[in-house]
Order: C-alpha cells, then structure tokens, then sequence
C-alpha cells in the first residue's frame, strides 16, 4: 500500500512537539538526554518499554514524567506477588438493582499504563498483559474490550534483587520494544538534581506538553517515513545474523525486525528527517534487540553478553549506502 511521505510542515510539527516532551522529561531526569529521547521515541512507535536497573535511579520517574507531559490517562500498577489478572484488565460486577453485570475496568484501559516491579508478579498475572501489548485490547469473561490509543506500557524491573521475583519469560519480553538501563548521573547532573529538588518538586511545576489526540496523529506521520529497500534489508541482515551467530542461544524474532524498523522510523522524524539512515537502525539496535537474545553457554562462560554479540554483529555486517535523493515521493508503508 502506498502513503504519502509526511510534508515537511507535519515533520517541523513533530519535531517541536518532541523537543518540548523531552525539555519537560529532562526537567525531572537530570543528565541522560539519551535516555529521554530514546523514551520519546518508543512513545511515537507505538511500542512498549522495559526499564531495567537498581532502585532509586529513577526508572519510575522516568516513567510518570513522560506520562505527566501528555494530557491523556494514565494507569498505575505496583505489581506484588498477590496481584491477579482481574486486578490488572478489570472485572464484570453484578449490579442487585438493575439484574445485570457491568464491567469495571482496570488500570490497562488507559493511554499509558506504569507497571513498577514487573517482575514480582506472578507469571500468571504478567502474561495477563501479553493480548493488552500486542494487540492493543482486553478479553475479560469472554468479551472483549479495545484499549485507548495511543497506549503504552512501561514497565520497571530490578535485575539485581532476584528473592521473591519472577523473571520474565522470553514471549513477555518480546513483547516490549526497547529495554534501557537508567544507569546513575554524572557528578554534575546529580548536584543539579540536588538544586532543583530541594525547594520544589519538579512535578509540581511539569504541565501537559500535548495530547493523546495529538500525539496519535503524531505516531501516524513517524510511521510514514520512507525506509528505503536497502534500509529494510540492513535490518533483515542484522536480525538473521542473530539466528544463525554461534554466540546466542535464541536470535531476534520477526516481530523484533519490525519494531525495530517503526522504532528508526520514529527516531529519523524526531530529527527532522523524512527518510531513515543505517545510523538510526544501529543507535537502536542493542535497547530493541539485547533484551529479545538469549546468550548460549559458551557466550555466558566466556562473560560475554548478548550486547557483545550484537557488537560483533554490526561490525561484520556490511552498511548499505543509501541514495537520499533518488527516494520516490510515495512510500511504501
């Protein structure tokens, strides 16, 4: 199906919104632009993040910061050992006066959805969410339920304290775009943190960049950029030497080449670009494709992860070299 490349007119619009997101984002995550901008750049592709680091670095800030700079709802879930499945996608309550059942919905039906501590859940309420992040929809007593868009999970784990947690398995991973490690500030961002929260909490003064209404309108112009043929094979190459390199156990699924492509198409837009650059497919490719690999016995005797085999990978691989100005006025989607 072809669509029209966006105009460079929905492409300054999108770029100004973004950079406001992310000023208002960087006002409470101090000193890790990176982070934020890779953070904005799941939101426009649709996606779902996995933040993954020790307490207090500020992966739930993070999380309610990005959600405070967007006039949408926002659901809160603090997973605990005890939550159920109900408690996460609703129940049907039976109603004495009217004789009939009505639907109570939980914290999924909403545009973005914080799920702390993922891992302490149980395995039966974490796949519970599995139908919610991929297909955007809810089953509860056989019914089912659409989900608002845009929406977005994301969820904070701590890879470190493994007492009473449940890791998740590779299905629910797969499920989550791009894994990122908040890690903690340089010396300088931290005494700057320091400054600004001690007389007002930065969200006391964080107001609503844009909407829902908005930013899905934005998600539809980032998904019309132009990745050229040569784009699309760079990433079906890199995906494929994944499967078949002696170092990893599992390699990147179909879904995990797709969601890579939307998350470069999202990140090429973010810097006013109509069309995607090999640039953008490696600057994503360890938060998309690290957390999706399994490192096989060999890799993890030898202390390699699955971030050093990727490495490897992009550096035997060859890079296209990608004719701009010959791209067509109508893209493929």
């Amino acid at each position: 199906m072809l669509q029209a490349v966006p105009s460079s007119t929905e492409l300054d619009e999108l770029v100004d919104v973004t950079e406001k997101i992310r000023a208002g984002v960087e006002q409470v995550v101090t000193g890790r632009p990176d982070l934020v901008r890779i953070t904005v750049a799941v939101l426009l592709a649709e996606g779902h993040l996995l933040l993954e680091d020790v307490p207090g670095v500020g992966k739930t800030t993070l999380a309610k910061a990005l959600a405070r700079t967007i006039d949408c709802t926002v659901g809160r879930i603090q997973f605990t050992p005890d939550l159920l499945p109900s408690d996460l996608t609703g129940v049907n309550i039976f109603r004495a006066q009217t004789h009939e059942f009505e639907f109570r919905p939980g914290p999924v039906f909403a545009n973005i959805v914080i799920g702390d501590e993922i891992n302490r859940a149980s395995p039966k309420t974490q796949s519970a969410l599995l139908e919610c992040m991929q297909e955007a929809q809810a089953t509860v007593d056989g019914v089912t339920y659409p989900l608002p868009r845009p929406f977005l999970v994301i969820a904070t784990q701590n890879p470190v304290e493994m007492e009473g947690t449940y890791p998740l398995p590779e299905a629910q991973r797969d499920r989550f775009m791009a894994r990122l490690t908040v890690g903690y500030p340089d010396p300088g961002s931290e005494v700057e943190m320091l400054d600004r929260q001690e007389v007002v909490d930065p969200f006391a003064v964080l107001e609503p960049i844009t909407s829902a209404v908005e930013v899905a309108r934005l998600v539809a112009t980032a998904r019309r950029l132009y990745a050229a043929p040569a784009i699309k094979q760079y990433v079906v190459d890199l995906v494929g030497a994944s499967r078949q390199d002696a170092g990893l156990r599992l390699g990147a699924s179909p879904r995990a080449a797709i969601q890579l492509l939307r998350a470069t198409k999202a990140l090429a837009a973010m810097s006013g670009r109509d069309h995607v650059l090999p640039d953008d497919v490696q600057a994503l490719l360890q938060p998309v494709l690290a957390h999706r690999l399994l490192a096989s016995t060999e890799s993890r005797l030898s202390g390699r992860s699955t971030g050093d085999v990727l490495e490897a990978i992009v550096g035997r691989t060859a890079i296209p070299a990608v004719e701009v100005g010959s791209r067509p006025r109508l893209a493929t989607g």
